[in-house]
């Protein structure tokens, strides 16, 4: 063989390989979001790890200070699921929440406690970290506000940290309760109505304590808003995200993170993505949805791009900046991890 042939099935030989181990290569992961907030998906986080266990509406989650992820779901065979952030379940609990909706975790003086609304049952509720309630709220009757527990529906929860309880009656008469930590009620604010103060589907509230100044954050979903009050109930701003239907307000240093259940509109079944908005509430990344883009510093509608959510009801963030999504109607899927790039 002479040295020109020689070099010519050499390089042949070592094209295949190429072209062999590119068959044979991992499919490089997908990379969702924008701008610096972008994650790979696994959709397999936790079902791997719990073929023993099933689930309904997967509604919400929260990480507690020992870094275990609690999902509440209305499954009552095991309305509380405990995982580890590489998915396996430590333990399950709970039988009793036919219409488990929000999940709340609270530090009180150094213990975590968990507040949890039934919306099938009208109530919400007190537990410790192993499902011992502690403290029934029921439907504020005799007040003026509600003529029957069935009005009365709550959909989240948020506590001071002086452990007064604000509750968002998110899919009865859209009230925001203000209770003292023994379950008396204080105050209230918000209805349904059609001016700015008040509320259409407030399914979720928080606290935001970012730059230093205390107020409410309470979703406006049929309204593709969150709406800021003082403890009060004075309005103080409204955050527009057109073309989404946002769940719970969730804060993570200085972000603000939230499942959108359907995009454009409720109407638009098995759709939906997870926003980001960093701490000025200015939208800089869509997971699963289009590209924040602002004109004249107006947000552009939005709406899903890539489907891989169908109806994500809320989102929690670990303390390694890893999000977890749970979803509603859903086909009964457990929680999807995106993994921080």
């Amino acid at each position: 063989m002479n040295r020109k042939s020689f070099i010519q099935k050499s390089s042949l030989f070592a094209g295949g390989l190429l072209i062999m181990k590119d068959l044979f290569a991992k499919p490089k992961e997908i990379i969702y979001g924008h701008r610096n907030m972008k994650y790979t998906l696994d959709k397999n986080w936790a079902s791997k790890h719990a073929p023993n266990l099933s689930v309904n509406d997967c509604h919400e989650m929260v990480q507690d200070k020992k870094g275990r992820i609690f999902l509440l779901t209305n499954e009552t065979k095991n309305n509380i699921l405990v995982f580890n952030k590489d998915g396996k379940v430590l333990e399950s609990w709970g039988h009793d929440f036919p219409g488990g909706h929000g999940l709340t975790l609270h530090d009180e003086n150094g213990t975590e406690f968990l507040y949890i609304t039934d919306t099938a049952k009208n109530q919400v509720y007190k537990t410790d970290l192993s499902g011992n309630i502690l403290l029934t709220i029921n439907a504020p009757l005799g007040t003026g506000l509600y003529t029957k527990k069935e009005e009365f529906v709550p959909t989240e929860t948020t506590v001071d940290s002086n452990g007064d309880i604000f509750i968002a009656d998110g899919y009865g008469a859209q009230h925001i309760l203000h209770y003292d930590s023994k379950g008396n009620l204080k105050n209230h604010f918000g209805g349904k109505g059609e001016g700015d103060s008040f509320l259409d589907n407030a399914h979720g509230i928080c606290f935001d304590r970012r730059g230093g100044k205390k107020s409410l954050l309470i979703t406006d979903r049929t309204r593709n808003c969150f709406k800021r009050f003082d403890t009060s109930g004075k309005l103080l701003e409204i955050i527009s995200i057109p073309g989404a239907c946002v769940c719970r307000p969730v804060i993570k240093g200085n972000y603000l993170y939230a499942a959108v259940l359907r995009s454009p509109e409720l109407a638009v079944e098995n759709s939906g993505f997870v926003t980001i908005l960093d701490k000025k509430n200015k939208v800089v990344s869509n997971i699963g949805g289009t590209e924040p883009i602002y004109k004249n510093g107006v947000l552009q509608k939005l709406g899903q791009q890539e489907k891989i959510f169908a109806n994500p009801h809320d989102v929690c963030v670990d303390d390694d900046e890893n999000l977890y999504v749970a979803q509603w109607a859903s086909g009964k899927v457990f929680p999807y991890k995106l993994n921080r790039v």
